[in-house]
């Protein structure tokens, strides 16, 4: 399976999420939260449509990518997992140089926080990319599905009810 950007965030966010996601157990098409991020995504920078485009390349599909400057722009509803935001935006920097297109650089935007963040890969960079993508592989190709993590942000994860069925919640 090729690995993508939503892999690749998965990836940094829960392991299960990427196993269930990569398994093809898709909880999303039901989450308001999601359909609320696709409506920022939609609605924030709307003359961006004019000035650049929407790009895809092996299995990675940017939000706009402007070509004279060779600028990832990768929007996001909120900065509370933007470690997660920030590789998949080098991971996208990182498949676009894979393909002979040198020198791209990315711009992760909060349109709702009126933030933007610059974001840059590293050799370092490079050689740990690397290293995750053998790793989502294997826990893609895995029988066993990761366990839960846990987390305070579970609870906003369009995945919750699957992790937490059947569990009574303590109050």
């Amino acid at each position: 399976m090729q690995v993508t950007g939503t892999h690749f965030n998965y990836y940094h966010v829960c392991k299960r999420k990427l196993w269930l996601f990569a398994s093809g157990i898709n909880m999303e098409n039901n989450s308001d939260l999601v359909l609320e991020g696709k409506l920022i995504h939609e609605g924030s920078y709307s003359d961006r449509s004019d000035k650049y485009q929407e790009f895809q390349i092996d299995g990675v599909k940017v939000d706009f990518y402007d070509a004279r400057n060779k600028v990832i722009h990768e929007i996001k509803k909120s900065n509370k997992l933007d470690e997660a935001h920030e590789w998949q935006l080098k991971f996208y920097i990182y498949t676009f140089e894979q393909n002979g297109i040198e020198g791209v650089t990315g711009i992760l935007e909060y349109p709702t926080l009126r933030k933007t963040q610059q974001v840059e890969l590293d050799d370092n960079d490079r050689k740990r990319i690397s290293e995750i993508v053998k790793d989502i592989d294997n826990i893609i190709d895995s029988d066993q599905c990761p366990e839960k993590v846990d987390k305070k942000y579970c609870r906003n994860c369009s995945y919750f009810d699957f992790c937490y069925c059947g569990e009574v919640e303590e109050e």
